[in-house]
């Protein structure tokens, strides 16, 4: 009763599982608010009502809860917030991060089990819905500069705006945010995001929405991937509809009030176009630019009233991007506004980190500088790339969104039916495939066992990145810095039409940069050039590699540099019985605990030891005898050398999954051991993933 009818806070869930709709809110009085909704047409037609209550619930706290509930439910997607509030307050009080982010996690446990509410918030953090969602507390620079771009759009004197900033400072946010609130009602407007100013932010939209009273905008996105991630965002905010986000040619259907263009360094100029060719002229026709020189930014600058470009000139990575000059004549024309966005918010290496990036690519560390650390993010060179790949799978394992990019060093040619089988990648003997998916790949199934390129990965987040620096690029030992070897760069719309060396450079630098700038946590670096990665030892922290390759190997076996004893150990449990050849009868049985190097084992992932026996995978350097380091996996994927229990038999093989079942794949050089089959009517499992041999005194 003392919640209900006002005594202490709570906070309430309006729902309807038919409509799919949702609303949340914090009140002193349930009965009172509930009331009032049940007026509303919108609300009314909710069903049911959840109470979430405590003791140790204040204001704060509620309000709190209140933030965290809208932030995920958003970010959910089972169902779309009617709440408008898109300034999320970002409330700090005692015991905030002690106890009620446990609180909160509980009750979202809670709402799961009742099938309320799908994701678990690990799953939600790593989501486009959540990472794009304008339901979000904004910073003091995102605010100062919302504030501004509402003020260039309430002046008649400017009709362009222009926002800069890097890799990870938060302009597609903003440019949602912004873009919401043009189409969300004053009165539906929560400002608790500017309590501190909220008359005056008040009276500013009022302003806005006064001369802006249904505006006709669209927020225009070059890459067509990205530009379907945000449509599947725009789909779950109220009032916001996929179609609102366009491609840059759709521009020419009418003119607009307002454009917004997010990624505009992305915009392109007749070059390299391809099949686009065609629709890009007509578009100039239509437009009345001529043929040969009209481009993205002009079809949006003549068709938008008002535009705001959201830009970064060290992302311009390829010759048919607009010539970054247009852009600086923009930026010095009486009529363009100019807004800057510094803080890092993406990277836990922060701003340090980014500096840190652009001074190790633009060659001006000397040898004093010290090495980038930070405590929350890893920036890590490694000898073996078979350990990056290795280090990638495990952190995808336990935080997702971990995946391997690279430099355009290497032809695509798995891209055909014909052709899907050829591995593109291939660096000694590890053996890789580029991105199979043009369209939202860094989401999509088969993406871990991929490498993904610049045009795929442009514009998203990710937890942990592991780049490959190709060949194309190296360092020049007497002219101290980094050069281009353009015959190892096979982008040939990234190269054709190239006016100088010097651009080509400049492209390819920016490239590498954007790469390295996608990760939140950590970027583990591979670098296949020796001067290069001689270079990048100056500066880097280099993780040298213990153990032998367990990557597909004709080569003779290296001893290590740094002993596999060194340092920490960890004993895990050692198997005998394991089938190279033949398959032998699985033995369950603990016979030893084996050392092996602390550093070898990721957080949270369960390993075992196996001795192995036959020859059917001494291609690879696996031998009679041989110790090997598996981690357990149920859900091994195709391609990978796993351990498969067929009965009560155990195998380590090279597996592949097809339609019709497994095929367990030999990679020896005796012509006895044939690739096996496995049917829906054998009974088998995947126990786990090799990872890599261990050397035994």
């Amino acid at each position: 009763n003392n919640f209900v009818k006002g005594c202490w806070p709570l906070v309430y869930i309006l729902s309807d599982d038919y409509s799919k709709q949702a609303y949340v809110g914090e009140t002193t009085n349930a009965l009172s608010r509930l009331s009032t909704h049940l007026k509303n047409s919108q609300k009314s037609v909710l069903t049911t009502a959840r109470l979430i209550m405590s003791d140790k619930f204040n204001k704060s706290a509620a309000l709190d809860i209140e933030s965290n509930l809208i932030k995920y439910l958003a970010g959910d997607g089972k169902f779309k917030l009617l709440n408008a509030n898109l300034g999320i307050a970002n409330h700090s009080y005692y015991q905030k991060k002690e106890v009620y982010w446990d609180i909160f996690l509980t009750l979202w446990e809670e709402l799961r089990s009742e099938g309320v509410v799908t994701g678990s918030i690990e799953s939600i953090n790593n989501s486009d819905l959540f990472k794009y969602s304008p339901y979000k507390a904004l910073t003091l620079e995102q605010k100062a500069g919302l504030i501004s771009l509402i003020k260039t759009l309430l002046d008649d004197s400017a009709t362009t705006v222009l926002v800069e900033g890097g890799a990870g400072t938060g302009k597609t946010i903003l440019a949602i945010y912004l873009f919401a609130i043009l189409h969300t009602d004053i009165d539906d407007l929560d400002l608790n995001e500017f309590a501190e100013e909220e008359q005056s932010f008040l009276e500013l939209v009022q302003k806005l929405k006064s001369k802006y009273p249904n505006p006709k905008a669209a927020i225009v996105i070059p890459m067509s991937g990205f530009r379907e991630t945000i449509a599947k965002v725009f789909r779950n905010v109220k009032n916001l509809r996929a179609s609102m986000v366009i491609g840059p040619a759709e521009v020419a259907t009418s003119e607009f009030d307002i454009l917004i263009v997010d990624e505009s360094h992305r915009l392109r100029r007749r070059v390299n176009l391809g099949a686009y060719f065609g629709a890009f002229d007509k578009v100039n026709i239509k437009l009345g630019f001529p043929k040969e020189t009209g481009d993205e930014l002009d079809w949006v600058l003549q068709q938008g009233k008002k535009s705001l470009f959201f830009y970064d000139a060290g992302q311009t990575i390829k010759p048919s991007d607009v010539d970054g000059s247009k852009f600086q004549i923009l930026k010095e024309n009486e009529k363009t506004k100019l807004v800057k966005l510094h803080s890092q918010l993406r990277s836990k290496g922060g701003n340090d980190y980014v500096a840190y990036i652009s001074s190790l690519l633009g060659n001006t560390l000397t040898k004093s500088d010290k090495n980038f650390t930070a405590n929350d993010y890893e920036f890590v060179l490694f000898d073996s790339l078979p350990e990056v790949v290795s280090e990638i799978k495990s952190k995808n394992e336990k935080f997702g969104l971990a995946r391997l990019v690279a430099g355009f060093s290497w032809k695509w040619v798995s891209n055909t039916e014909e052709t899907k089988h050829i591995n593109d990648i291939v660096i000694g003997d590890v053996q890789l495939k580029w991105n199979g998916k043009n369209i939202d790949w860094v989401n999509s199934a088969n993406a871990l066992n991929e490498v993904g390129c610049i045009h795929t990965t442009q514009g998203y987040d990710l937890n942990y990145t592991g780049v490959i620096f190709g060949n194309e690029i190296s360092f020049d030992k007497k002219l101290n810095e980094i050069v281009i070897k353009d015959e190892h760069y096979f982008d040939r719309n990234g190269k054709q039409n190239v006016r100088s060396p010097e651009e080509l450079r400049e492209f390819i630098i920016n490239i590498y940069k954007t790469l390295l700038l996608r990760a939140v946590k950590g970027t583990y670096v591979y670098v296949c050039d020796p001067d290069l990665r001689e270079y990048f030892k100056q500066h880097m922290l280099v993780r040298k590699s213990s153990v032998e390759s367990i990557i597909p190997t004709k080569q003779k076996l290296i001893e290590p540099v740094v002993s596999p004893y060194a340092g920490e150990m960890i004993s895990l449990p050692l198997y005998d019985s394991v089938g190279c050849g033949d398959a032998m009868i699985a033995d369950e049985t603990v016979h030893e605990m084996y050392p092996v190097p602390a550093q070898l084992i990721s957080k949270g992932a369960k390993y075992f030891v196996l001795r192995t026996s036959g020859d059917s995978m001494n291609e690879i350097g696996i031998n009679e005898g041989d110790l090997i380091l598996c981690q357990k996996n149920y859900q091994a994927s195709s391609g990978s050398i796993a351990i498969v229990l067929i009965g009560d038999e155990a195998v380590l093989k090279e597996i592949h999954y097809e339609e019709d079942g497994l095929l367990l794949k030999p990679r020896s050089t005796n012509p006895r051991h044939k690739p096996r089959k496995l049917g829906e009517y054998d009974e088998f499992k995947v126990l786990g993933t090799f990872v890599r041999k261990l050397l035994q005194d």
